[in-house]
C-alpha cells in the first residue's frame, strides 16, 4: 500500500487555501498560498494517520487522484509504521503473536506501532516480512 493520498485545494480567501483529503475527512488544514498549503497538509495527514494508529482506526488504502487534485505523501517514517498497522491488522495476528515470531518482547511490538517512537526501518521490515510482507521504498520527481 503507498501512503500517498488526493487532496483538494480550495481558495476560501485572498490568504487561504483550505486542503482537505477525502479518504480522511478528520483531515484539514490550510495555508496562505498554495505551497504552505501542501506543507501544511502533509503535516495533517502524517497527524491524521497518527491519530487512527493510536485510536486503532481502520487506516484507508488511498483512492485514485481525481482531476486537479494533489498528491500528498506521508512521511517516509510514519509511513513504514503505518504498512505495518496495515500489514497486522489485515494478518488477524496480534501483537503478541508478532513478537513471538521475531523473538522479541511485545513492548518492542508496540513501539513499533507508535508513531510517535523512533524505530528501525529494518526492524518493521523484518516484522512486516514475518507477516508476509516487503517494504519497498521508491522515490520519484517532488
Amino acid at each position: 500500500m503507498r501512503f500517498t493520498y488526493p487532496a483538494r485545494l480550495q481558495r476560501t480567501g485572498v490568504d487561504e487555501i483550505v486542503v482537505s483529503f477525502r479518504d480522511l475527512p478528520e483531515c484539514l488544514t490550510s495555508g496562505a498560498d498554495e505551497a504552505e498549503a501542501l506543507t501544511e497538509a502533509a503535516d495533517a495527514l502524517e497527524e491524521a494517520i497518527a491519530g487512527r494508529m493510536n485510536r486503532t482506526d481502520i487506516i484507508p488504502a488511498p483512492s485514485p487522484r481525481r482531476a486537479g487534485e494533489h498528491s500528498v505523501s506521508v512521511p517516509a517514517d510514519t509511513a513504514v509504521k503505518a504498512a505495518l498497522w496495515v500489514a497486522l491488522k489485515e494478518s488477524g495476528t496480534t501483537r503478541v503473536a508478532l513478537a513471538a515470531r521475531l523473538g522479541i518482547d511485545e513492548r518492542a511490538v508496540r513501539r513499533m506501532l507508535d508513531p510517535r517512537h523512533r524505530s528501525s526501518a529494518n526492524r518493521i521490515h523484518e516484522a512486516l516480512r514475518a507477516l508476509g510482507r516487503d517494504l519497498v521504498v521508491e522515490t520519484r520527481a517532488a
